[in-house]
């Protein structure tokens, strides 16, 4: 059992940011996202794309403000479940949850926030016969351990970042990647595309274009891959599929926990962005109110104001008084103390 002050599902932005914010009031946080890795759409979709509405950055890459999120957080210690998705919520007789994900990880915390961005993250999949038979017999959705494909043959479907990253990364781990995209265009960013064009003349990558996947062939493993070019198809050796192509939002087990749903969103007070059950909060763009903007600074002040209740539900008759962060500094839970200098006194003979 996994215990912690605020139980965080989704580690997008406002999710990471909220870790900061609570941890300012000595709240600790641990997350949960279905991807591997934290970051949201940030990190999956577009790492790579610039950000123009930040606040004091003019322009950030994607991954780059999710770094910064977690530089900005190390320093409370937050608490992180990968990979697994929330799938049930449990409410005890003191008010506190249990959350359950989908491998069986229990949580339990006073304070459950919602902040899954548009909902749990499922990957977009080919529409190939047996496909199901192969997950996790060589065809992957996500990458969470590169090494698994070294000296492998591995053929990698999709036209955009991700699909176009990995074909570079793994370029130097497997025995052989081929890329394989059914228009000659990419929608990556420009200098991966002019990488893996490189990689291509020196014979590192295999780049299929314009082609597709038509077939998996094997008999408890994936083998083989048909791949139609041109309306000519052709049997390539593999050892793993793995299809990138993007992910599609969806509330999931959420959607079943009795919140008050419109339009796939979860409906909220406004005054701290709490749901219909006390205790659980929805932050960020899966919460839907009078006059909601989906944007990521929205999401930074819904989960301000949402730990400042959170404080009272925790540490019920015990008063917190702010301080601005110049003043008070930031006492981290690893022992590290940031302060603004204090001014040097002198006198003047």
């Amino acid at each position: 059992m996994i215990k912690t002050d605020i139980l965080i599902i989704g580690a997008g932005p406002t999710g990471l940011f909220t870790v900061f914010e609570a941890g300012l009031l000595k709240l600790k946080c641990h997350l949960i996202d279905a991807l591997p890795q934290p970051g949201g759409q940030c990190s999956e979709i577009y790492p790579k794309k610039p950000i123009y509405d930040i606040p004091g950055f003019p322009e950030i890459l994607a991954g780059d403000l999710t770094k910064n999120l977690l530089e900005q957080g190390k320093q409370f210690e937050p608490g992180f479940t990968l990979g697994e998705r929330a799938e049930t919520i449990e409410k005890l007789e003191d008010g506190s949850f249990i959350v359950t994900t989908n491998k069986g990880t229990k949580h339990h915390a006073p304070i459950v926030a919602i902040a899954g961005g548009l909902g749990s993250f499922e990957p977009r999949k080919p529409l190939l016969d047996n496909l199901a038979f192969y997950e996790e017999k060589g065809v992957d959705y996500f990458i969470k351990n590169p090494e698994i494909y070294r000296g492998r043959k591995v053929v990698i479907s999709g036209g955009g970042d991700s699909a176009l990253d990995w074909s570079i990364f793994l370029a130097d781990i497997a025995e052989e990647v081929t890329l394989v995209h059914r228009r000659n265009e990419f929608r990556g960013a420009l200098d991966s595309v002019e990488k893996v064009k490189e990689l291509k003349l020196l014979g590192k990558i295999n780049l299929i274009t314009p082609g597709e996947v038509t077939a998996i062939h094997g008999a408890e493993h994936v083998e083989g891959l048909t791949i139609s070019k041109e309306g000519e198809e052709h049997v390539l050796e593999a050892d793993h599929f793995i299809p990138l192509f993007g992910l599609s939002p969806k509330l999931g087990p959420i959607a079943n926990w009795g919140l008050e749903i419109e339009k796939n969103a979860i409906k909220v007070d406004t005054l701290d962005y709490q749901t219909n059950i006390p205790g659980v909060f929805a932050i960020g763009d899966v919460n839907t109110y009078e006059g909601k903007l989906k944007l990521i600074l929205c999401g930074f002040h819904e989960a301000t104001l949402m730990c400042q209740s959170a404080y009272k539900i925790i540490n019920p008759g015990k008063k917190y008084v702010l301080k601005y962060t110049t003043v008070s500094g930031v006492d981290g839970f690893d022992g590290s103390r940031k302060e603004a200098p204090k001014a040097v006194v002198q006198a003047i003979d």
